[in-house]
């Protein structure tokens, strides 16, 4: 299994290295372009640089990344491009970017939330690989068929990571139609949550949002929602993650797999844990978000889970009103970090 590791700007080389120090297993590097929207803040605004200082910082990198033969996937996923959506200005920039990416670097793969740009891609760069992005949602083959025509690639619905039968339906269907699927194996969010389009479309926007003077901050429901403990369960439950001791399980449906590390504190962590398949520590640390800090002091010891955790959430009927296994395995796995010195 290869990974698809997300571009961060961090202040060190050192995150950049370990991707370089490991091409073997790392097959792309995806990545946003100047200020357009994607689906997290804008890339150029940044505490550590200016915004022609981080897109030099990422055009370096990229060049790095080139020579050590890991591939590029270009992110046009913003969930919402305003006025611009369906503009002349809008299309001339994303045929700018990619003619300039594919001439200076590789010719990239593209993943978009836009059916419209995945279209313009396909008329005007014969052989490009265009994904359906995560946050389209798209999680069964009706959702697949109804944009067949203009993507390449879909990644699967987060809700499905564990759902044996919907994985293997989907695969099928990919498979039948030269289709490619992909899973995205450490995502913090939490299933069928009911603002995440409106959140969604709020970072789309980040960029405009920040330059006004705003009455509230909003970092999404979860954060409300997981102030309660007696909701605590949802981290075990209601969420889609794939741990890095489990993900081989899913070898023979993704030979490829993408990690969530665009905003993550220690990203080298969040791929060291899954080239190595394992990882001693808080299982939320290796999320994107991150809840540990509604927690605190607790924290979800990875290395208590049941040994048979993967497979069971995998094959179970998701009849959870009727079974009590994910609450078990909290009680199991939930450590007072103070206590026990883990921190």
């Amino acid at each position: 299994m290869k990974f698809m590791v997300g571009y961060q700007l961090t202040e060190t080389n050192r995150f950049r290295d370990l991707l370089v120090s490991h091409s073997d297993s790392i097959s792309e590097i995806y990545f946003p372009w100047s200020d357009m929207p994607n689906g997290r803040n804008p890339f150029t605004v940044n505490e550590l640089y200016q915004p022609w200082e981080a897109q030099q910082r990422l055009v370096e990198d990229l060049e790095i990344f080139k020579k050590a033969g890991i591939g590029l996937n270009l992110l046009l996923n913003g969930n919402c491009y305003g006025q611009y959506s369906l503009s002349k200005h809008l299309f001339q920039t994303v045929g700018d970017i990619v003619d300039y990416i594919g001439s200076r670097f590789a010719p990239p793969s593209v993943t978009t939330t836009s059916p419209l740009i995945a279209r313009f891609i396909h008329q005007n760069f014969e052989g490009l690989e265009v994904r359906a992005s995560v946050n389209m949602d798209i999680g069964t083959t009706q959702g697949m068929d109804y944009v067949a025509d203009v993507f390449d690639g879909f990644y699967l619905q987060r809700e499905f990571n564990r759902n044996e039968e919907r994985i293997g339906r989907n695969l099928e269907w990919c498979r039948a139609r030269g289709k490619k699927l992909y899973l995205l194996a450490n995502s913090g969010c939490l299933n069928d949550c009911s603002a995440h389009v409106f959140h969604d479309n709020l970072v789309a926007h980040e960029n405009e949002i920040r330059k006004v003077d705003n009455a509230v901050s909003f970092k999404g429901v979860c954060w409300d929602y997981l102030k309660n403990r007696e909701k605590w369960v949802s981290v075990i439950r209601d969420e889609s993650y794939v741990r890095p001791e489990d993900i081989a399980l899913y070898d023979d449906w993704f030979p490829v797999v993408k990690l969530a590390t665009r905003t993550n504190a220690l990203p080298e962590r969040v791929v060291s844990a899954y080239l190595s398949g394992r990882h001693a520590g808080n299982t939320l640390d290796l999320l994107e978000p991150n809840h540990s800090g509604v927690l605190y002091p607790y924290i979800i010891d990875n290395q208590r889970f049941p040994a048979d955790f993967g497979k069971t959430v995998l094959r179970c009927d998701k009849r959870c009103d009727r079974c009590g296994y994910c609450a078990q395995v909290l009680e199991r796995v939930l450590v007072n970090a103070e206590e026990y010195g883990a921190l």
